[in-house]
């Protein structure tokens, strides 16, 4: 997981010039074009992963993730000699099916490892995808000085990297006898949302919970684009402030997410993490130097205690036969986000870029920030009066 998600991130600081040369456009234009390319991705992810997943319990964990990664290595290679933006879509196509990876790899530490071991054991996952995106940029910025395809070679190279590593160190985990056919009305993404409406007491979670990752957004699908335009950041100054906000997200979720929920409680670690998404990305409408964007990245830490904390709120809020359940709905409501977001951050980028306020995707951000607060401050409370 490590590697694979360097590899995504690595194509990410150069993929708005990649687009502006092949498509012959302007940076603005580019950003509306990155939206469509990653809706294509988390919509072909959303319907990729139970499919994925159930073939993965038919035909053993380390076929599956072998196929999925060589998918990878050839969507980065196909991307890195795209002649036109058509073959940057189906790239991203491929991409959203074989990033599907997470599910069977979350499948293999849950046959290797005993129950009571397994939360530490997704929580190595969590922590080795999340490094991987803190160095992916980072090294894309790099490598950008050797051309905009550059990366995605590497991103390929790894990829296949990868899958030699499976053949020769990791053996299959799932045994013939625990396989089950496989059966498409267990591979349906659509089912994943019926958990939502067991869930009682957890509507205004559920609301908040999708009005955030929405706002959230506003980081993966503009930021590369909103740094060229406002800032006039190369690739390379790119990649260290994706990689210094990865890393200041990651520091929230290990170090501060324990103490803020044992002192101020889950609701109110929400509200604090809200309150600090507002202001920071109102910030960066106004911001144009360097040490004013990197103080931004390091308050904005505070946001990542929002997620972490819905999800507390939201367990409590179900039986223990429904956890699981609600966890497949939330990662539904995390796919719908990665569909609606895009789109929505990237045109007001466009919007506000020709209009010469590059920072409008942001004025929509901490909009939906204000909106959430208002769910979890009213909503949440109120529901919780009812359930008292």
């Amino acid at each position: 997981m490590l590697i694979d998600s360097i590899g995504f991130g690595i194509v990410l600081p150069v993929l708005p010039s990649l687009i502006v040369e092949l498509g012959k456009i302007s940076l603005a234009d580019a950003s509306r074009i990155g939206g469509y390319m990653l809706a294509v991705y988390a919509v072909t992810h959303f319907f990729a992963g139970p499919v994925i997943g159930s073939l993965s319990d038919r035909f053993g964990r380390r076929r599956v993730l072998l196929a999925s990664l060589g998918c990878f290595g050839i969507d980065y290679a196909l991307m890195a000699a795209a002649p036109s933006l058509n073959w940057l879509f189906a790239g991203r196509a491929i991409a959203g099916i074989a990033g599907a990876t997470y599910g069977p790899a979350n499948a293999v530490i849950a046959d290797v490892t005993p129950p009571e071991k397994r939360g530490a054991a997704f929580g190595l996952l969590g922590a080795a995808f999340g490094g991987g995106f803190i160095l992916g940029p980072a090294i894309g910025g790099l490598l950008a000085d050797f051309g905009s395809r550059a990366p995605f070679l590497a991103a390929a190279s790894l990829a296949f990297f990868n899958m030699g590593l499976i053949v020769a160190f990791m053996p299959e985990t799932l045994p013939e006898e625990r396989r089950r056919p496989f059966d498409w009305k267990r591979a349906n993404a659509i089912g994943a949302f019926a958990p939502l409406f067991q869930s009682r007491g957890a509507a205004a979670l559920l609301a908040g919970a999708l009005v955030w990752q929405i706002a959230h957004m506003v980081y993966p699908s503009t930021w590369t684009f909103f740094a060229e335009i406002a800032l006039g950041w190369d690739a390379k100054a790119v990649g260290w402030s994706l990689a210094a906000s990865g890393l200041a997200m990651m520091f929230a979720q290990v170090a501060l997410i324990r103490p803020a929920i044992k002192h101020f409680g889950e609701e109110r670690t929400v509200l604090i993490g809200l309150v600090s998404g507002a202001l920071v990305f109102g910030g960066y409408v106004f911001a144009r130097q360097g040490w004013q964007i990197y103080t931004l990245i390091g308050a904005g830490a505070l946001t990542g205690l929002v997620f972490p904390s819905v999800n507390a709120l939201l367990s409590s809020r179900v039986d223990v036969s429904n956890q699981g359940a609600l966890q497949g709905g939330m990662a539904s409501l995390a796919s719908v986000a990665a569909i609606v977001g895009p789109l929505a951050m990237t045109q007001a980028l466009a919007f506000g870029a020709e209009r010469g306020q590059p920072g409008s995707a942001f004025i929509l951000a901490s909009s939906l920030c204000c909106i959430t607060f208002c769910i979890f401050l009213f909503g949440v409370g109120h529901q919780r009066r009812q359930l008292a």
